[in-house]
């Protein structure tokens, strides 16, 4: 599963960042790095942009961004 199908508030730990380039190299820099546990706060009232908490702040992303990150949801289910 990818980060844009969480549900608000629900957790989940990064397996693996995706995106080429720059893209990939800006996510990784904000801390989406495999093992990670991220928490999906909000969503805007269209869906776009996703706020999450990880490392202890928060970070808001665009939809387009998130589905380049695969995610374990907690318990396993994926």
């Amino acid at each position: 599963m990818t980060l844009n199908q969480l549900k608000v508030g629900s957790s989940a730990t990064i397996k693996a960042v995706g995106g080429q380039g720059a893209l990939r190299c800006r996510l990784l820099d904000m801390g989406l790095t495999p093992r990670t546990q991220v928490k999906l706060q909000k969503t805007a009232p269209m869906g776009d942009p996703i706020e999450i908490q990880i490392r202890g702040y928060e970070l808001t992303m665009r939809v387009a961004d998130a589905v380049k990150i695969e995610v374990e949801q907690e318990g396993g289910a994926a």
